[in-house]
Order: structure tokens, then sequence, then C-alpha cells
């Protein structure tokens, strides 16, 4: 009798100690399966992340050129040859770090850029591309943000690669540096021209 009941103690024994064992080591689980995470995510590159707009085509849109400025920006300009497209404000901090980087870009006339001008009060576009210098071809006025929307941007600057058939063929998120632009940017640049004129007859 004794017996039968510490046996019946022992097996109810059981599921009350993985439980408790359980509960000790479940927050600890829990915190390295967060540390994990965390890690990956500070180590992801923000700018790697991919667009859902990538290998489609541009928007349809058309914008008034920025105040000051005899050209605005159309999806129609976008087609023909392969372009860079920069989002970019007058209050954007970012923008200001990548400017002197497009600035030479226009200066060697490598590839054209155009500005897609984000929420910005004209006169203060128009002020800043006065004072910082204006490398681009065409700019759009963006001023409610709506094609910037149709365009998938969440934060800005962005630039995108458009290839010559006016499809989004990259999209970079932040600040284009010199790196950037010789790493990754102008390489695509090039395998786009490439491939555009093996299509042609």
């Amino acid at each position: 009798m004794t017996s039968g009941n510490v046996v019946q103690s022992d097996v109810a024994a059981v599921p009350r100690a993985t439980w408790r064992r359980l509960a000790v080591s479940l927050p600890a689980l829990i915190f390295a399966g967060m540390a994990v995470l965390l890690g990956w995510g500070l180590t992801r590159n923000a700018s790697d992340i991919p667009s859902a707009l990538i290998d489609k085509p541009v928007p349809e849109f058309s914008l008034p050129p920025v105040q000051g400025r005899a050209l605005g920006l159309s999806s129609g300009d976008l087609r023909g040859e392969v372009s860079l497209v920069n989002v970019f404000a007058s209050w954007c901090l970012a923008c200001r770090e990548e400017h002197p980087v497009f600035m030479q870009l226009a200066a060697g006339k490598t590839v054209p850029l155009h500005g897609l001008n984000y929420k910005d009060r004209p006169d203060d576009a128009a002020r800043w591309l006065d004072t910082m210098g204006d490398p681009y071809m065409r700019t759009g006025a963006d001023l409610n943000g709506r094609v910037a929307i149709d365009w998938g941007v969440y934060g800005i600057p962005e630039t995108f690669v458009v290839s010559a058939d006016g499809r989004i063929a990259y999209k970079h998120i932040g600040a284009v540096t010199q790196g950037a632009l010789e790493k990754t940017i102008l390489p695509l640049v090039e395998r786009l021209r490439a491939e555009a004129k093996e299509r042609q007859p």
C-alpha cells in the first residue's frame, strides 16, 4: 500500500518538476530569441531592404517643376535611357550628406539624375537648390507626397535606378555614399545599359 502511494506521488511529481523547470527556463529562452532577432536587425543594412516595386513599371505621374526650374518630371521622362530618381527635400538632413555625391555625379554626366522633391515648400526647395547646387536634369515638385507614396517611399532620401524601359530596377534607402555609388548603383546602371543595347534590333 505504501509502495503504491510512493509510486503515485513520484508520477504526480514528474509533471510538476517539468513545469517548474519550464517556468524557470522560458524567460531565458524568450530573452535569447529576442537578442538573436535584435542582433540580426542591427547587422542588416537598411539600404538593402527590397521594394515591392522592383522590376515593375514606374507609377504613372506628372509633376510640375520645382520653383525656378524649367523642367518638371513625369513617368514618360523615365523611358528611353537608364536613369536615377532621387527623392529629396530641403528639410532632410541626410539629403545634405549625399548632395555633394550627386553634384559630382552630375558634373561627370555619368547617368541622368532626376529629383523628386518631397513635401517641400516651393520657396524652400528653390532656395536649397540655388544655394547647394542643382544636380538634377529634371525636378518634380511632389507637394502633397502622393507620388512618393505611389513609389513606395517611406523615408527620405531614397534613390531609385530606373531601366531604359521605365522599370524600377533598384531602390537605395538613406543617403547615397560614393562607396554605394561605385559598388552597387553605377555597376547596375552599366549592366542595364548593356541589356538595353542587346534588346535593340
